[in-house]
């Protein structure tokens, strides 16, 4: 562990406080977007006198990244630049993210930091099933495996049984990959002949994907290893922003000396206290290229600031629960879907795998939900449904308007990307 991730609060604060006035002065200098929201708000940087005046500071969202597009937030020249990664574009234009040469050190140095608290070192080797690409996930992870000084084999997603075959072979000691995807390695391997647990793995390195604590299980027995939740978002650097540590797996610690996280109300923007679940809000400290002053998130999650069991002092935040702009709305109840995944996986007779298709009849709005049943299950299916429908209603206050178990497979995997789970047919 660096001395850095056990720093005393007050003098991480200081350490805060100076890189806030810097980034403020920067953005407020170099990006015409900050500037004209700094005169809107009445803000000059010149009265950050403290951390907290980081509230006077206006939010800034992914609708003005679309509204910048392409390079309208960056703060240097075009020369300057030595990387450009996309965020997805799927719900309008990507939103655009450049680095500097200096950038891309500090991208190494946290993902670096953040393998190492997964337990990993320079004898690892390291099998990266993220896409690369304009995609951060690939090349944040591939950065900071080699400054660790680890071995990388850059598989890149897709081709499972290659996968399989490759980490069997070459002894790979972590996989680095989303959720879903480790899940349908376990599965591949099963297809192959191959007990999951008898390959090399220790480790999985997950993250792109909400993930709940019945679905880490999962990954955990099914591979036979430590599953470490790592947090990150293109807008702010990419993966590196935090993770959790192998002592103690509670919590993901955010490396604060980079990225300053707030938690607000969603609906009000208001700041709430250690402990509250709300939305994050993260400003980078000591980007160039791309200086991101208070950005919302959408994730859904909580801070807490008491030391870890490791040592680590920097804050950690709660897994995240969803997004603020996933929130289902179906007649009058609200629900997220990580929450109706967690109440369904927490029956053994069902497989990590559902999907919920929304859609509107006679002006209302309906909920089908379908869930995959266990490998081994030849129970009543009957019987465990209600039992499913029972647990929604009891924990959620909700009960989906049709819920259909189907045969352990029959729901679509996916090699490349994200998995989907909910179909919105409105």
């Amino acid at each position: 562990m660096g001395s850095t991730e056990s720093l005393a609060r007050d003098d991480l604060r200081a350490k805060q406080l100076q890189r806030l006035r810097e980034t403020v002065a920067d953005a407020a200098e170099n990006v015409p977007f900050y500037r004209r929201k700094f005169d809107d708000a009445g803000v000059s940087p010149s009265e950050i006198d403290s951390i907290e005046a980081i509230e006077d500071l206006p939010f800034t969202t992914k609708e003005d990244f679309r509204a910048e597009y392409p390079d309208g937030l960056f703060a240097v020249d075009t020369a300057d630049i030595r990387r450009i990664h996309a965020s997805s574009g799927t719900t309008g234009k990507p939103k655009i993210v450049g680095y500097t040469e200096r950038d891309l050190d500090l991208w190494h140095e946290v993902m670096a930091r953040s393998l190492a608290a997964a337990g990993l070192d320079d004898t690892d080797t390291v099998q990266n099933a993220y896409g690369y690409g304009l995609f951060t996930g690939g090349l944040g992870f591939h950065g900071g495996a080699e400054e660790l000084g680890a071995a990388v084999i850059p598989t890149s997603s897709g081709n499972t049984r290659r996968q399989v075959e490759l980490a069997r072979d070459l002894g790979s000691d972590a996989l680095c990959c989303t959720p879903s995807y480790a899940l349908y390695v376990a599965e591949t391997a099963e297809e192959m002949g191959i007990d999951p647990t008898s390959l090399p793995l220790s480790t999985v390195l997950y993250g792109a994907e909400p993930c709940t604590e019945p679905m880490r299980e999962a990954i955990e027995n099914r591979l036979g290893v430590a599953g470490i939740e790592n947090y990150g978002l293109s807008e702010i650097i990419g993966p590196g922003v935090a993770v959790e540590c192998r002592e103690a797996q509670d919590g993901l610690h955010v490396w604060e000396d980079h990225f300053y996280p707030e938690i607000i109300d969603p609906a009000t923007g208001e700041a709430l206290p250690e402990g509250e679940d709300g939305e994050l809000v993260l400003t980078t400290l000591s980007k160039e290229a791309l200086p991101v002053l208070r950005y919302r998130t959408g994730d859904l999650t909580s801070l807490t600031y008491e030391e870890c069991a490791c040592g680590r002092t920097m804050a950690r935040m709660d897994g995240v629960t969803g997004r603020a702009d996933d929130l289902l709305v179906v007649r009058g109840v609200n629900c997220y879907p990580s929450q109706i995944e967690a109440a369904v996986l927490e029956f053994d007779s069902v497989a990590p795998y559902y999907r919920i298709d929304l859609d509107r009849e006679d002006g209302l709005d309906t909920l089908a939900l379908t869930v995959e049943l266990a490998a081994d299950y030849d129970g009543d299916r009957e019987a465990l449904r209600e039992e499913i429908r029972e647990r929604l209603h009891n924990t959620l206050s909700f009960a989906p308007d049709e819920l259909e178990l189907v045969a352990y497979g029959s729901i679509e995997r996916t090699e490349v990307g994200k998995v989907t789970r909910v179909y919105d047919h409105r």
